[in-house]
């Protein structure tokens, strides 16, 4: 006699025991546990007094916690000859031009790649897919010296620019577009007299809105924490994370106002993380599935 397959919700579900369920249920736990941990630290010695922030061995808990340390650090940012509000501008700018940037220049490089036929397409993808191989540090040299013979070092657009080139960018968007966009609906839209800039954003982008999204959250946090200090050397053209280096760089006596900076360059990307986090997971657990 074959065995009955569970249902939830009418619908046929893998045939694993309760057990099952449930030691995977645990297995995720622990792990989740272990990555929250580290954001639980920080979160708690950003609350901690300085007698405290040297216990051995460290606690995981705060006997008198404190906002002295995100007092001390607005403090000492406002004391800067350069406004702290110049310091949010700049990152803010950087962030978001390069981001965007990011986003429409790869989308439409991997909409061009996977949905159009000519010579040396596969070429080009392949020197894509090679090209995430080199970190931002080996390319650093190279591309200070190019942003340096066309003038544009300490500019916004020295940061921005590379930003927007990133090849991650049209790499994930080429492999969802394969994946996720049917040759059928786009032929259909052609066949109605839609230009192929009006198929590729009216149409193609609805349809691999997890995609951008992600790479929304992954160029964002990259450029919000950028240091910024190898391309730009005027003060007002710095970036916060640049900043609060230069506070926390005062020694033991500012280890609290380092953690309370930790927690405050950490909460904007995980505000985006969040508002984005099932469109995420939706693009890391169909991007690698084919028709």
């Amino acid at each position: 006699m074959s065995k009955k397959l569970r249902t939830r919700n009418h619908k046929v579900v893998l045939n694993r025991s309760a057990g099952g369920d449930m030691g995977i249920a645990m297995f995720l736990l622990i792990f989740g546990a272990f990555m929250f941990i580290p954001m639980y630290y920080a979160v708690i010695q950003s609350l901690k007094p300085l007698d405290e922030l040297w216990n051995y061995p460290p606690k995981f808990y705060v006997v008198n916690p404190t906002l002295s340390n995100f007092g001390d650090m607005f403090a000492s940012m406002t004391s800067s000859w350069v406004p702290f509000s110049r310091y949010i501008f700049n990152t803010v700018l950087i962030s978001v031009a390069g981001t965007f940037g990011n986003l429409f220049l790869g989308s439409l490089a991997a909409y061009v790649v996977s949905k159009m036929k000519f010579p040396g397409r596969g070429l080009l993808f392949g020197a894509v897919r090679y090209s995430l191989m080199f970190t931002a540090t080996v390319t650093g040299i190279v591309n200070y010296l190019t942003m340096s013979a066309i003038g544009l070092v300490d500019t916004y657009w020295a940061i921005i620019i590379p930003a927007w080139g990133a090849t991650l960018g049209m790499f994930l968007m080429r492999q969802f577009m394969t994946s996720g966009i049917s040759d059928a609906v786009l032929e259909s839209a052609r066949l109605d007299g839609s230009s192929e800039l009006r198929t590729y954003w009216t149409i193609a982008m609805p349809m691999v809105k997890p995609a951008w999204l992600t790479l929304i959250v992954y160029s964002f946090k990259d450029l919000w924490n950028t240091g910024s200090s190898t391309y730009i050397q005027s003060e007002q053209l710095k970036t916060f994370n640049y900043a609060i280096q230069q506070i926390v760089s005062g020694g033991l006596a500012r280890a609290g106002v380092g953690a309370a900076a930790t927690i405050v360059m950490l909460i904007v990307p995980v505000l985006v993380f969040v508002i984005s986090q099932s469109n995420i997971v939706e693009t890391m657990s169909t991007s690698g599935m084919k028709d």
